[in-house]
């Protein structure tokens, strides 16, 4: 089988080189520290916080399963989302793969959307954390198995130079060596990136090689009230969903029912 992750990344570094020509990292870099001043709001404590702890996706496509919900506007779904009560928002933002673009973030943010948003991408190069910071987003994904821990830990300390915050997203024992860099949340993904199989119980059972009192989010596979309930009871704040809304077709409506189950 193929390995999927590993034709993201590569296509991921012929992508940034360029977007590079399009729009020089110096250039990229004055549009950001122009920025920075602007307060963002805190996924990690939006999560701690919350009774519910949804993270509700904005995903319209996927490599292993195509178009999900190819109509979907960036300026209705994620506001709807958030007047149903989503704790937080995931708005993927890689084209080629999912069918994303940086403009649906912002145009996100443009249509009154104020919860954190989480910047869905597959970073491997620290110009993506500039990319980020432009949209409007307030948390990036790290993916441990994306990238070496060197450089895992220079895009961590770079994402919070930049006043976002970092879900890091592991998925094998192996993954978790990266939670040494303490990222803002932790993050286990219940998809195998390589293959695209889905299996809950890998939440169950790598929850407890995370620490103590931390921000845990389980991430994919996760589509009835019973699973949140079994997962928040072992420790887990976030629950980040998406096909489970996207295949409907008023995803924000999915989202309150289960809200209302809860």
């Amino acid at each position: 089988m193929a390995d999927i992750l590993e034709e993201i990344v590569a296509y991921k570094h012929k992508e940034i080189a360029g977007a590079k020509q399009l729009l020089p990292g110096r250039q990229l870099h004055s549009i950001v520290e122009s920025m920075l001043d602007q307060q963002l709001p805190s996924m990690r404590e939006a999560l701690m916080k919350s009774s519910t702890g949804i993270i509700a996706e904005f995903k319209r496509k996927s490599p292993s399963k195509g178009w999900i919900h190819q109509d979907a506007q960036a300026d209705i779904v994620p506001l709807s989302y958030q007047q149903k009560g989503a704790t937080a928002l995931s708005i993927l933002t890689d084209e080629h793969f999912f069918g994303g673009n940086d403009s649906f973030i912002v145009t996100a943010r443009q249509s009154g959307v104020t919860v954190p948003i989480l910047y869905k991408n597959f970073i491997v190069d620290e110009y993506q954390l500039f990319q980020a910071r432009k949209t409007g987003a307030s948390t990036v994904l790290l993916i441990a198995a994306a990238v070496a821990k060197d450089e895992c830990k220079h895009l961590l300390h770079m994402a919070h130079e930049l006043g976002l915050e970092v879900l890091l997203e592991m998925h094998n024992k192996r993954d978790i060596e990266y939670a040494e860099y303490s990222p803002d949340l932790y993050g286990i993904n219940n998809r195998d990136l390589g293959s695209f199989h889905t299996n809950v119980q890998n939440s169950f059972d790598l929850v407890h090689l995370l620490p103590q009192n931390v921000c845990k989010v389980s991430e994919s596979g996760i589509d009835n009230p019973d699973t949140i309930k079994h997962l928040r009871a072992e420790g887990y704040k976030g629950f980040l969903m998406g096909e489970a809304f996207m295949h409907s077709e008023d995803p924000g409506m999915a989202l309150q029912k289960l809200i209302v189950q809860l």
